[in-house]
Parts: C-alpha cells; sequence; structure tokens
C-alpha cells in the first residue's frame, strides 16, 4: 500500500512542477528575478503558516547552512527562469536534471563519496544525451544552455548542501529559508525591470508558488513512505509531462533526435537513481 501511495504522491508531485514550469515559459515577457519573487512569496504564506501551526522554531539550527542553501538555490532557480526564454521548456527541464551528476562530483570533494565505475557509466549516458541533443537541433540557443548548465551545477550544490544539514532541520524550515532569501533577492533585483501583470498574470504568477510548494510537498511524503530506489525514478516524469504541455500549450516541435537525446539523459540518471538506491 505504501508504494502504491508514494506512486501517487509522486504523480501529484511532478505534475505540479510541470503546470509551474508551463507558466514559467507562458511569462517569458517578464524578467526571471520578478517571477523568482512571486514564486517565492506565494510560497512563503504556506511556509511560514505550516511552521507557525506545528510550533516549529523559524531559525532552525544550521543557520549558516541554510542561508547558504538559500542563497545556491536561488541562483539556479533565477538560471532556469531565464533558461526557459531562450529553451523549449521540455528540454530546459531536462538538462537542469543533469543536476544529480554535479552533486555526485562534488559529493567526491565535500561528502567523500566515492562514484562507482558502473556510475559513470550512466553519466557517460546522460552526457551522450546532451550532444544528441545539441548536435542534431542547429537553433538549440547556446546562451539558453550556458544558463541551463550553470543553473544544473548550481542545483547540484544545493544537494550537498542539504546533505550537510541532513536531520538537523525540519524540511519545512530548509525550504522556508529559500524561500524568504528567494523573496528579498527576487523582490531587490527586479524593482529597475518590473512589468506589471495584466488580468490573469497575477493568477498565474501566484500560481508558481501553489504548484511549486505542493510539487515539494508532495515529493517529500512520497520519499517519506517508500524507499528512495522506488520513488527517485518517477521524478523524471515531470520532463514527460512538461514535454506534454509544452507541445500541446505552446505547440513546441521535437524532431525525433530531440526526444532521443532527452530520453538518453533521462535513462541514464533513473538508471543512477536505481544503482545508488540498491546499494
Amino acid at each position: 500500500m505504501g508504494v502504491k501511495q508514494a506512486i501517487k504522491f509522486m504523480l501529484i508531485s511532478t505534475f505540479a512542477f510541470a503546470c509551474m514550469n508551463a507558466i514559467v515559459k507562458h511569462l517569458t515577457h517578464i524578467n526571471a528575478f520578478q517571477i523568482v519573487f512571486f514564486r517565492s512569496v506565494s510560497s512563503l504564506f504556506l511556509t511560514f503558516g505550516f511552521l507557525v501551526k506545528n510550533k516549529i522554531p523559524i531559525l532552525g539550527n544550521h543557520r549558516k547552512l541554510l542561508i547558504l542553501r538559500g542563497l545556491v538555490g536561488v541562483t539556479s532557480m533565477t538560471l532556469f527562469f531565464m533558461a526557459t526564454k531562450y529553451l523549449p521548456i521540455g528540454t530546459a527541464v531536462s538538462l537542469r536534471y543533469l543536476a544529480p551528476i554535479f552533486a555526485a562530483v562534488f559529493a567526491i570533494f565535500f561528502l567523500k563519496e566515492k562514484i562507482k565505475p558502473l556510475q559513470w557509466l550512466f553519466f557517460s549516458m546522460a552526457f551522450v544525451g546532451v550532444l544528441i541533443l545539441k548536435g542534431v537541433d542547429k537553433e538549440l540557443d547556446s546562451y539558453g544552455l550556458l544558463l541551463i548548465f550553470i543553473s544544473a551545477i548550481f542545483s547540484g550544490l544545493v544537494y550537498i548542501v542539504i546533505s550537510k544539514i541532513g536531520k538537523g532541520d525540519h524540511p519545512v524550515v530548509v525550504v522556508n529559508y529559500f524561500m524568504v532569501i528567494s523573496t528579498i533577492l527576487g523582490g531587490l533585483l527586479s524593482i529597475n525591470n518590473w512589468v506589471n501583470p495584466q488580468g490573469m498574470e497575477w493568477l498565474m504568477l501566484c500560481g508558481l508558488g501553489f504548484f511549486g510548494y505542493f510539487g515539494q510537498l508532495y515529493m517529500t511524503k512520497a520519499f517519506q513512505i517508500a524507499s528512495t530506489n522506488q520513488v527517485a525514478p518517477l521524478k523524471y516524469l515531470e520532463v514527460v509531462f512538461t514535454l506534454l504541455l509544452g507541445t500541446l500549450l505552446f505547440s513546441e516541435v521535437y524532431t525525433l533526435f530531440s526526444l532521443l537525446g532527452i530520453a538518453m539523459i533521462i535513462f541514464g540518471l533513473i538508471l543512477n537513481a536505481l544503482y545508488k538506491g540498491k546499494k
């Protein structure tokens, strides 16, 4: 029963994240810092409310690490939002999922972990997928690719900082720090480039926080009730949902080779997640 419940939670989570991605793609005329601000400030009501209701100390224990997690996270998120203006949304999400590879490399230096030879094979498969993606799609924007790669690197660093925090702080405290720092930085950096949302755009901007929060919440719930190797591969359903939304809502076109490249990236990362889960 636990596994079925976890699968249901991951389906909800990945679809929520895909909806958030679709909103970001729709709002390409609004600068990335402003989107970061709305994504974060609307989630703050939910995270603060949860912490107050459950009487969990808001400041947490590992405060320096929590601040670092927030700074690294907001950098990754901002670069991802910027990249969506130059890349098809499905491609951007696929490439952002290279983060576990960078996390594994960082873990060698910061967490003294080792990468098994088979993992290098899986990572190589993912990078071949990237080469196919770039090699066959001559119109794939190089600046957008640079942004998404740096975003994935910082996302990989997030994994390391969260590992350092461990179970010393409640997950919502970690997310709350991320949202507070993102709100402050996003708000300050968007002042000079503010675009007044029109009509439904206000609702969509608020929806960023709603979908982002529930995506995070249900993903956390899934990992709590099932083992990592059962749940982790399901994260990549976000790519599938996002590809479908990109095709249906934005008429994005993916060639057979583009889909092959994306499939190789995801397949390599799924194999790595399954392999790590069995160790």
